[in-house]
């Protein structure tokens, strides 16, 4: 029964988007169905198989050891301040941001990373049915951040019409940056992460070519990378640094505005109504929890976990899911973290148009137009990467 409810969530949250579509007549059908068998075949890998669990496991260690790293400068700086007795999330979860960033920083330096994105977006643009521009920047997305990842487009962003910025702010808001990544491993079990990683990418292809299908014209997909003046080494890595610092200062506070605004409309709510605000968002969200395989004894609870991150963020819904207040089973936490591994939040909408303003004001405005159709269509990119994990798990 499960498999026929997971299937038939597939059609509802595809059929979500193909109804928002902005030309329904030029959606191809044959792209979406071969990133969907992808989504399927490389799910099943990473969540059953014992190769997928070895590739899984061998990044769970990289970025354990990465933390390990990041933990001797932390220990250094703030050591004192550490409670033994107690995790400190800023000091485990968010500091080793700038570590991470740090050596991001350096595989962009020597080439590694740009040459690394530009041909394996070339690779998926054979298959998705979008441009090479697209493609590059899903793939830049998921490396550089979804603010970050304009800067190495900032020549293309002022040609762009508004059909393919679109797709590049759905990317952007669909992925997460690898310089968090290690960030939800704490929070979250690898496998999830990384699954959610892998099929976000074909989900962002998917939901784009049926809510904002379009041909592109050769000659105007060029990848045309950013280059300005040569930066020494060590201006590099400090900018690196920095870059990574003011992330995590950035992810903090908006983790304390919104569990203090959280806690403070779920008392409100529990005073007036009996019942808290997250409770309230489970009811709404609990019918696409059930579309996506979780049981419907568990799908208010799961409901309020995503609820949570759309209205917040993600961490503080990984933060609510890993203390235990509810209790879902293995195959409901597989699906809602799996979910939960995305920047499609609010918040975003602001991020985003942001970034794209500093570099284009016109291109930025344009970006804020479509905010809410762009969070649409990246909560339905979670929507379907979770379904397919109810259909794997």
């Amino acid at each position: 029964m499960s498999y026929i409810i997971g299937i038939i969530g597939l059609f509802v949250f595809m059929g979500l988007a193909w109804i928002a579509s902005s030309n329904r007549k030029m959606v191809k059908i044959r792209p979406i169905i071969i990133m969907l068998v992808l989504q399927l075949v490389f799910g099943y890998i990473l969540l059953n198989t014992g190769a997928g669990n070895v590739f899984v496991g061998s990044i769970s260690k990289g970025f354990n050891q990465l933390l390990v790293y990041a933990a001797e400068g932390i220990t250094f700086v703030f050591g004192g301040l550490v409670n033994p007795e107690e995790s400190t999330f800023f000091m485990n979860v968010l500091l080793p941001i700038v570590f991470i960033s740090a050596l991001i920083g350096i595989l962009q330096y020597w080439r590694i990373l740009p040459f690394l994105i530009k041909y394996i977006g070339i690779a998926l643009s054979k298959v998705n049915g979008l441009g090479k521009l697209e493609s590059y920047n899903a793939v830049a997305s998921a490396v550089l951040g979804q603010s970050e990842v304009f800067i190495s487009l900032k020549k293309q962003l002022g040609l762009l019409p508004r059909h393919r910025l679109y797709t590049l702010c759905a990317s952007a808001m669909s992925t997460v940056s690898m310089s968090i990544v290690g960030s939800y491993m704490t929070m979250l079990e690898p496998r999830y992460v990384v699954t959610a990683l892998v099929l976000n990418l074909f989900g962002g292809f998917i939901i784009a070519l049926l809510i904002n299908p379009y041909d592109v014209d050769p000659e105007q997909d060029m990848i045309e990378e950013e280059k300005g003046e040569k930066q020494s080494f060590f201006e590099m890595l400090g900018e690196y640094i920095m870059d990574g610092f003011k992330v995590a200062v950035v992810v903090a506070a908006m983790l304390i505005g919104f569990v203090a605004l959280i806690a403070m409309i779920n008392g409100v709510f529990d005073a007036v109504f009996g019942i808290n605000f997250q409770e309230l968002l489970g009811y709404v969200f609990a019918p696409f929890a059930f579309l996506m395989g979780v049981p419907w004894s568990q799908a208010i609870d799961a409901g309020s976990i995503m609820a949570t991150k759309m209205v917040s963020n993600e961490f503080v819904a990984m933060q609510t899911l890993d203390s235990g207040v509810y209790q879902l089973s293995d195959r409901v936490t597989a699906i809602v973290s799996v979910f939960l591994v995305s920047f499609a939040n609010f918040s975003s909408i602001g991020i985003i148009a942001g970034a794209v303003k500093g570099l284009n004001e016109k291109q930025g405005n344009t970006v804020a137009k479509f905010g809410l159709k762009l969070l649409y269509g990246a909560t339905l990119v979670s929507f379907l990467s979770a379904t397919i994990v109810g259909l794997l798990y």
